[in-house]
C-alpha cells in the first residue's frame, strides 16, 4: 500500500489488515519499488499524487518490466484523463478519494478474487481440504467427505475466503437467508458439524472469534 500521507497509509493498512491480508506499507514510489525489487506481491494500492514516483509513473515502470501484479489506484484526481491514462498504464481498477473503506475492501477483494494464484475457479482449497465445484465434492486429503448441502454451502462460503473473520450476520444472510439480526445459533450448530468431519489428523481450522464470526485457516 503505497500513499505519502501517513493517516491514509494507517486508515487503508488497518482496514485491509482487519479484513486478514498481509499489508506491506510504502511511503512513495522510490520506497515501494525497493519492496517490490525484494518480494512478490498479490495486489498493489498506489495513491497517484506522490513525491519523486507518483502512482502512474510507478505502475508504468513495474509493468514495463514485465510485472503482471494487479494494482488499484486510489487518487483525489477526478479528471478523465487521468482515470484513462491509470487503466492505459494496466490499472485493475480506480478509487476516487475521499472513499468508503467498505468500499475499498470489497474493490480489494474483487479483485484478488479474479487474479490471485490464477487458480481454477471450480476448485478451493484451505490447508488438507479441498472443494471440487463441479463435482460438489469435499476431500480431505484424498479422502471423501459427505456433507449435507447446508454444511457444503457453509464450507463453501469460509473457504471463498479463507483466512478472513466473516461475521455472523453475513453467514446466516448469505447461508440461511437471514437478512436481520437474530439470536439463533443455527450458525454455531453448524459449525460444530464441520468440525466434527473436518478437525482431524492435527487440523483444527475452523475458528471462532468470539463477538464478531468465523474464519477457516490453512493452518491452525
Amino acid at each position: 500500500m503505497v500513499d505519502d500521507e501517513s493517516g491514509v497509509r494507517e486508515l487503508v493498512s488497518d482496514v485491509l489488515e482487519l479484513e486478514g491480508y498481509e499489508v506491506t506499507v510504502a511511503v512513495d514510489g522510490l520506497d515501494a519499488l525497493a519492496h517490490i525489487r525484494k518480494r512478490k506481491f498479490d495486489l498493489y494500492v498506489l495513491d497517484i499524487n506522490m513525491p519523486k514516483i507518483d502512482g502512474l509513473v510507478l505502475l508504468e515502470k513495474v509493468r514495463s518490466a514485465g510485472d503482471p501484479t494487479p494494482a488499484l489506484l486510489l487518487s483525489a484526481r477526478r479528471e478523465k484523463d487521468d482515470v484513462h491514462q491509470g487503466f492505459r498504464v494496466g490499472a485493475d481498477d480506480y478509487v476516487t478519494k475521499p472513499f468508503s473503506i467498505e468500499e475499498l475492501a470489497l474493490r480489494v477483494e474483487a479483485i484478488l478474487r479474479r487474479t490471485k494464484g490464477n487458480q481454477s475457479t471450480n476448485h478451493l482449497r484451505c490447508g488438507p481440504i479441498s472443494i471440487d465445484l463441479d463435482q460438489h465434492l469435499v476431500l480431505f486429503e484424498e479422502e471423501v467427505i459427505e456433507l449435507s448441502p447446508t454444511e457444503y454451502n457453509l464450507l463453501n462460503f469460509l473457504i471463498e475466503r479463507k483466512n478472513k473473520v466473516v461475521r455472523k450476520d453475513a453467514l446466516l444472510n448469505a447461508i440461511w437467508g437471514i437478512d436481520f439480526e437474530n439470536n439463533s445459533t443455527v450458525v454455531e450448530t453448524y459449525i460444530s458439524y464441520l468440525r466434527k468431519k473436518l478437525h482431524r489428523d492435527g487440523f483444527e481450522g475452523i475458528k471462532t472469534v468470539r463477538g464478531v464470526g468465523f474464519q477457516i485457516v490453512e493452518r491452525a
